[in-house]
This record gives C-alpha cells, sequence and structure tokens, in this order.
C-alpha cells in the first residue's frame, strides 16, 4: 500500500471513530437522571397542585370523575353542585329515577349511561360497602362505571393510597412525547410510567401532567417557546426549540 493510501485510509478510520452513534442509541429517554429532573421541573412549576374536579368526600370525587369521561373538569364542575344538592349521598342517589340523573348531568354527554353508572355504583357503595367508598382497587373496581384511572384518582387524591397513575388524555399525549413511554394504551402507559417513576411521586405526578397538558403542552401547537420541560424534550411535533441543529 502507498504512502498516500495509508494515510487516506487512517483519515477515515479516525473519522469513522469520531462519528456519533445513532441519535435513537445514543440518547436514553428513560435514563433515572432524566428522569428525576423531569419530576424536580414539574414539582417546582406546579407547586400544591392538587385534582381540579371539586368534591367534599370520596363519592362526590368519585361521581365527578366518572361524569368526566369525554368531558372537561370545568363543565363537571358546573354540574356537580345541583346534582349533589338533589341527591347528597350514595343512598339517595340509588333510590333516585334515572330520568332524574339524566336531565342533571345532560351537559356532560353519554349522560344516560352516566346515570346509570352512578347510581350502579351507589347501589353498590350502599349495599356492598356500607355507604363509603372502598380504599381498595380490586374493591372499588367493583363499582359500575370504575374503570383504574377513576380507582386511581379516588384512591390517590381523596386517601392517598399510591395504587397506579392516573391516565388520562394528557397524562397520555405528555408521556409520550417526553419518551418516559411509547405504548398507546392507558392501561400500557401507566405500567410502563410505574416502572421509572418512584411511587412517592405517582399521585402527584399525574396532577402535574394534567395541568402541564392544559396549560402548556396542549395537543395542538403545544406552547415549547414557555415550557419548563423543553431542555428535557425531543418531541417531533415541538413548535420551538433550543437545542441545537
Amino acid at each position: 500500500m502507498t504512502g498516500g493510501a495509508t494515510r487516506l485510509k487512517q483519515a477515515t478510520v479516525r473519522k469513522a471513530a469520531k462519528k456519533p452513534a445513532a441519535k435513537s442509541l445514543a440518547r436514553n429517554p428513560l435514563e433515572p437522571k432524566r428522569v428525576t429532573a423531569i419530576l424536580d421541573i414539574l414539582a417546582k412549576t406546579y407547586p400544591g397542585v392538587v385534582c381540579a374536579l371539586n368534591h367534599r368526600n370520596a363519592w362526590e370525587l368519585t361521581v365527578a370523575t366518572i361524569l368526566s369521561a369525554q368531558c372537561t373538569d370545568v363543565r363537571v364542575n358546573l354540574v356537580t353542585p345541583a346534582l349533589f344538592k338533589a341527591f347528597p349521598t350514595p343512598k339517595a342517589m340509588a333510590s333516585a329515577s334515572l330520568p332524574e340523573l339524566e336531565e342533571l348531568i345532560r351537559t356532560t354527554g353519554f349522560f344516560r349511561n352516566k346515570a346509570k353508572s352512578i347510581q350502579g355504583a351507589a347501589r353498590v357503595v350502599v349495599e356492598e360497602f356500607g355507604g363509603k367508598i372502598p380504599q381498595s382497587m380490586e374493591e372499588i373496581l367493583r363499582l359500575p362505571g370504575v374503570a383504574r384511572k377513576t380507582a386511581n384518582v379516588v384512591l390517590g387524591s381523596w386517601y392517598g393510597i399510591a395504587v397506579g397513575v392516573v391516565v388520562d388524555t394528557h397524562v397520555m399525549r405528555i408521556s409520550r412525547r417526553l419518551e418516559l413511554t411509547r405504548e398507546t394504551s392507558p392501561e400500557k402507559i401507566e405500567r410502563d410510567l410505574m416502572k421509572i417513576i418512584p411511587q412517592d411521586h405517582w399521585i402527584n405526578l399525574s396532577h402535574e401532567l394534567i395541568h402541564h397538558g392544559r396549560q402548556v403542552c396542549i395537543a395542538r401547537k403545544p406552547r415549547c417557546i414557555d415550557c419548563t420541560l423543553e431542555k428535557l424534550c425531543n418531541s417531533g411535533d415541538k413548535t420551538w426549540t433550543s437545542h441545537p441543529a
């Protein structure tokens, strides 16, 4: 091999050695330090954040969360005062007529199914749990209209029991944008988050992500320029970035 050819080969080898690995391989979104940084920033951005659904007890929170399906919390908070004034306890709601319930919750959407769910839940609470919302995932899931999201909301926000992570549309969107999960179903996203988030953060994380999703990381045209997590985010649909090209 000639001297020129040797130098060319050596230069090629050096160039290849300096070439960075593919972006997907060089960066680990689930690096514990990154996850901790995300949690710290969210906690500082939304200190003392709580559930946005107005409630005075576990029963009211259960009903409000059932009503929040496919409906904004603002709308639910407009509806529940009259609902709970008319039927303040599980026993009262269990004996209500469906037409009465339907009329009171009509503006939340899917009101017929929701009326059946909240009345069914009231009857189970009265007949099987002595009028009180149970404090275990297994038992609370026996209430009609209650799936893991509602169960996690009530257990976490009212009882302070961290059994899982509330995964609503905001949590789904943001956890995917932050590459904390690649899943698309709430159940699988929850499992992924529970693996990487310390249990003592499960309750607050949901509240923080929900507030962040409403105020900044909105579905269309997220306000990335105002986002405190922007430097840690590499989402493909960012509207602004501080990252070097």
